[in-house]
């Protein structure tokens, strides 16, 4: 008598932290038309020489996205970076993003032991449920991204944290653009 008293209130306890929403049935959809293709490359433009210790990376070409011969604005911003920001309601890396994609992944190769966490933010509209599944998939997405430049998944780890740890406060549209992000966080 006394098991099937103990049964019940477990059973009690486990249904009363049940959610209705369940994470893997929110829709988040992908707006971008490139979320099936493969990013593309920048090339190299220098290598370090095979004697020196200090850096393994190789620099970017950063005149790749400007007709002008000079490095764009956002190019040089985002390329030393590790926060990749998205549109409202969309986990889609954004090709000016696609260099701190690069940056990390080459560094990620250099220094196999180094560990990183993927940390993934929303703004602050929404549910809970839906903003957790929603950092998680934008999380996932730079994974997925640095998995496909040749990481080693057991060098990483996605978490969300929805809308619980905005970058910045305050309900501007501006405000919001810096919330929609995934960082990249070194362990």
């Amino acid at each position: 008598m006394y098991k099937w008293a103990v049964m019940a209130v477990f059973v009690g306890m486990l249904a009363a932290c049940s959610s209705p929403v369940k994470l893997n049935d929110v829709s988040v959809e992908d707006k971008s038309a490139q979320a099936s293709t493969p990013m593309k490359m920048l090339t190299p433009a220098t290598t370090a020489p095979a004697g020196d210790k200090k850096s393994a990376v190789t620099t970017l070409d950063k005149t790749a996205s400007s007709g002008s011969g000079t490095p764009s604005a956002d190019v040089l911003a985002t390329a030393s970076g590790r926060t990749i920001y998205f549109e409202f309601d969309s986990f889609a890396i954004r090709p000016e993003f696609e260099a701190v994609i690069e940056a990390n992944a080459r560094s990620l190769k250099a220094n196999k032991n180094q560990r990183i966490g993927i940390e993934g933010h929303t703004d602050e509209r929404g549910g809970r449920e839906y903003n957790l599944a929603l950092g998680q998939k934008r999380a996932d997405a730079v994974r997925k991204a640095l998995s496909l430049q040749g990481v080693a998944e057991a060098q990483m780890e996605s978490v969300s944290f929805g809308k619980e740890k905005p970058a910045t406060t305050g309900d501007s549209e501006m405000a919001m653009e810096k919330n929609r992000r995934a960082e990249i966080v070194i362990r």
